[in-house]
């Protein structure tokens, strides 16, 4: 693979690592994805020749496990199709866009994706997005999901879960999930909060409890 033109900025704060390159070519970003593998843990994003590299920290990858577990029990309890893809790669060469999300879900269009493989050309984007960010904001994934037409986010940094909804291709946020209108990102916070003296088993039946009584709210 070629030497790839480019500046570089980098942070380190709590482990995380950030890395931007400058002037990277789609091709040499897709040689870059086919070089590292599937196997890895650093997440990459592209547009127009901006190459962002994260290397997340242990404290993402708790936070994002938790998250996941969350989204699959609300699905569970709420008998709500779901079909999942974690650090997937989501691309359109077209756009000259793409992003690996810590997590994806597809809800509304489960039907629609076949097997485990997505590709944007055909297939829908996911229905929700998963990021965490820690140490690092992912102001410069927003605008590729937006891109991609991905319409809903829960994106969480310290100061908790904000839920971001597409419109008229920018994310603006709301109080709930439009895709889980009981869920709102006060409940979200309320239990990862609980997070800091429960261990994740506790507080994932404490959840399918608030869920099931909520869901009787509901109806």
């Amino acid at each position: 693979m070629s030497t790839i033109p480019s500046t570089v900025e980098t942070d380190s704060q709590e482990a995380t690592q950030r890395v931007v390159l400058q002037g990277v070519s789609w091709q040499t970003y897709k040689a870059l994805l086919a070089e590292l593998g599937d196997s890895r843990g650093s997440r990459l994003a592209y547009s127009n020749g901006v190459l962002e590299i994260t290397m997340p920290s242990d404290r993402h990858e708790t936070n994002t496990k938790l998250l996941e577990r969350m989204i699959e029990s609300l699905t569970e309890e709420l008998e709500t199709p779901i079909k999942g893809f974690r650090s997937t790669t989501l691309n359109r060469e077209d756009l000259q866009s793409g992003a690996e999300p810590d997590s994806c879900y597809y809800i509304q269009n489960v039907d629609l994706i076949q097997g485990r493989t997505v590709d944007l050309l055909t297939d829908p984007p996911p229905d929700l997005v998963l990021e965490v960010d820690i140490t690092n904001p992912s102001t410069r994934k927003l605008p590729i999901y937006g891109q991609l037409g991905v319409p809903e986010i829960w994106r969480y940094t310290r100061e908790g879960v904000q839920i971001l909804q597409l419109k008229a291709g920018t994310y603006v946020s709301c109080d709930n999930s439009p895709t889980f209108p009981l869920v709102s990102g006060a409940i979200l916070n309320q239990f990862l909060q609980q997070a800091e003296d429960l261990d994740d088993t506790a507080l994932i039946r404490s959840w399918r409890k608030w869920i099931r009584e909520a869901a009787k709210v509901e109806l």
